[in-house]
């Protein structure tokens, strides 16, 4: 039994690390930080596809005709500068498949949210804080730089190879092997995602809000409004706090990380 443990032991971490090398690499645009992906783009635009057409179907949509115009005129600004902006550093692949669609919807909630393929959905409870085009430039920035840097497939493939660790380790070798794709497939499928409720990490809150940033000064909307913006943010949020704040940087700290990178976005504003 001791020799087989100590035989067992390597193969199992040969097996995770090809788990971890079966994925794609890449390097999110602004920020050039990093990232390995176990789910392809195509998987990801299906199932967000899916997840968003059942979405609307319920949702109603708001009957203001100018706060829907103004998202959407906002949304499309945006839109329009990160395309620009990824085609102009060879990008342009990035954005394959996306359908930019952005949506105002009856909820008194302050709240919005993006899935991959760049479907935006604001909710109407967020309009009296953001008051201002240039503030929800900056929310519609912010969720477009999740959908960019891809975050939800980035946090699906960081809890798929978890378990396919754990898998590996609880199970028969031979049965994992050569049945990699085909699992990967089936465990995607099988999350429902769920995608307008995940949850991002600290991190890629933070890797949000600084795209973000850039991303409204390139669209010509005055990135130093963000600070004024996320105080009254912080000042609406009461014991329940809003959706938008879920397990995101504390208010002090979003907003000094803000301040901090004001000079770079600056760089890129032209009124």
């Amino acid at each position: 039994m001791r020799k087989f443990h100590f035989l067992f032991m390597p193969l199992v971490l040969a097996l995770t690390l090809m788990l971890a090398s079966c994925g794609t690499s890449r390097t999110v645009p602004v920020t050039g930080r990093k990232q390995s992906l176990m789910v392809t783009d195509e998987q990801m635009l299906s199932l967000s596809t899916q997840q968003y057409g059942a979405y609307m179907k319920t949702a109603k949509k708001s009957t203001n005709v100018k706060n829907t115009q103004m998202v959407q005129r906002v949304g499309k600004r945006l839109a329009s500068a990160v395309e620009s902006y990824l085609r102009n550093n060879g990008l342009a692949n990035e954005l394959n498949g996306y359908k930019w669609e952005f949506n105002l919807v009856q909820d008194k909630n302050i709240n919005a949210w993006c899935m991959p393929g760049g479907k935006i959905v604001v909710f109407e409870g967020l309009l009296p804080v953001t008051q201002t085009e240039d503030a929800l430039a900056i929310v519609l920035g912010h969720e477009i730089a999740h959908a960019v840097a891809k975050h939800s497939a980035e946090q699906i493939s960081q809890k798929y190879k978890q378990q396919m660790g754990q898998q590996i380790a609880g199970s028969v070798l031979g049965a994992v092997i050569g049945s990699n794709a085909a699992s990967l497939a089936t465990w995607v499928g099988q999350q429902g995602l769920q995608l307008q409720n995940l949850k991002y990490s600290r991190d890629h809150e933070n890797e949000a809000d600084h795209m973000g940033l850039i991303f409204a000064a390139m669209a010509g909307y005055n990135p130093q409004v963000a600070v004024s913006f996320w105080q009254r943010m912080a000042a609406s949020s009461t014991n329940k706090r809003s959706e938008l704040f879920s397990d995101h940087p504390s208010d002090a700290k979003r907003i000094a990380n803000i301040q901090g990178w004001m000079p770079e976005a600056m760089q890129y504003y032209k009124k």
